[in-house]
C-alpha cells in the first residue's frame, strides 16, 4: 500500500522538529508569559469533562458515607434509648430514695439538706500553655459565678473557678501541677488529698502511710473538706499502690473520672453558703438551657 505523503520529510526530521518547538512553547510559556490566557481557557473547557469523569466516584463515596453515617445513627440511637430507659429507671429509684430519707429525717427531728443549684455552661477555649491546665467558659459574674466554685462534668469533678470576668470566667482543672483536692475512698471513708501532676490523665495522693487501706480500683470522691467542693461527688480512681518501705509514704497514682481532654458543657455549682447564687431554675429549665447551647 502505497502511503499518501510519500515526499514529505523524514521521520527523525519531524521529530527535530517537533522537539525544537516544544522547547520554543516551554521557553515563551515559562519567561514570557505567553500562554497564560490560553491556559485559563482550556483549564475552563476541560473542567466540566474533568467533573463528570469523577462523578461516578462521588456518587459512590456519597452512597458510602450516607448508608455508613445512617447505619452509626441507628446505633446511636439504639444506645441512647438504652441509656435513658436506665436512666430513667435511676431517676425513679432516686425519687424512691429520697422519699424514704425525707421521712426517716422527719422521724429523726434532723435537718433537711438544702438543694445546690445548676448552671450549665459551655467551654470557649482551653489554655495552650503545657504547664497549665485551665479552660474558659461563657459565665461570668453577671450570671453569678464566683472565685473557688466547684465545677463538674458528667461524670465527676473537673476543678474550681478561679478568675471571673463580667461574661466569662477561669477554671483550674484537679490536674494542674498547682491544684490539690481533699478525698476520701467510697469504700472505706479513708482521707487524703489528691494532688495535679501536670498530666491530664494522672493525680497522686500525698503523705499517705503505708498502714492506710488503699487499693487499686477503690474510687475517691469529694470529703467536703475545705468547703471548695460538696462532699460526695467523684473525683478519681486508684490505679496504682506501690508500697515501698525504704519510703516515708507510699506512692499512689490515680486517674480523675472526668474526661478533662474532652469536656465541652460543664455544670457550675452554687452550695448553700455559697456568696452568690443564681435565680432558681427547674430541671426543665436547665434541660432548656442545654438545648440552647448545642445549638
Amino acid at each position: 500500500m502505497t502511503p499518501l505523503f510519500a515526499n514529505g520529510p523524514a521521520l527523525q526530521i519531524r521529530i527535530l522538529i517537533a522537539v525544537v518547538l516544544s522547547l520554543v512553547l516551554m521557553f515563551v510559556d515559562h519567561r514570557l508569559k505567553g500562554f497564560d490566557s490560553i491556559r485559563v481557557y482550556l483549564n475552563s473547557l476541560v473542567s466540566p469533562i474533568l467533573y463528570a469523569a469523577n462523578l461516578p466516584q462521588s456518587m459512590l463515596d456519597w452512597s458510602a458515607e450516607s448508608l455508613s453515617s445512617r447505619s452509626s445513627l441507628l446505633d446511636e440511637n439504639a444506645k441512647l434509648r438504652e441509656t435513658n430507659l436506665m436512666l430513667q429507671e435511676s431517676v425513679l429509684r432516686m425519687q424512691f430514695l429520697q422519699r424514704e430519707n425525707d421521712r426517716l429525717r422527719a422521724l429523726l427531728e434532723s435537718p433537711v439538706r438544702q438543694e445546690i443549684q445548676k448552671m450549665v455552661a459551655e467551654v470557649m477555649s482551653v489554655t495552650s500553655n503545657p504547664n497549665s491546665h485551665q479552660v474558659l467558659l461563657n459565665r461570668g459574674s453577671l450570671n453569678g459565678v464566683y472565685e473557688g466554685q466547684a465545677v463538674l462534668d458528667e461524670n465527676g469533678i473537673v476543678g474550681q473557678v478561679v478568675d471571673v470576668a463580667p461574661t466569662t470566667s477561669r477554671v483550674l482543672l484537679i490536674t494542674d501541677i498547682t491544684h490539690a483536692i481533699p478525698v476520701r475512698v467510697a469504700r472505706n471513708s479513708v482521707r487524703s488529698i489528691a494532688a495535679g501532676t501536670g498530666s491530664m490523665s494522672r493525680l497522686d495522693l500525698n503523705y499517705v502511710p503505708h498502714s492506710a487501706d488503699i487499693r487499686a480500683g477503690d474510687l475517691l470522691i469529694s470529703s467536703g473538706l475545705g468547703q471548695k467542693y460538696p462532699e460526695g461527688y467523684p473525683v478519681a480512681e486508684v490505679s496504682r499502690v506501690i508500697s515501698n518501705e525504704s519510703l516515708p509514704f507510699a506512692q499512689i497514682e490515680t486517674k480523675p473520672i472526668a474526661q478533662l481532654d474532652r469536656i465541652r458543657y460543664l455544670l457550675l455549682l452554687w452550695p448553700p453558703n455559697a456568696p452568690s447564687q443564681p435565680a432558681k431554675s427547674s430541671l426543665k429549665e436547665i434541660k432548656r438551657e442545654t438545648k440552647e447551647l448545642i445549638q
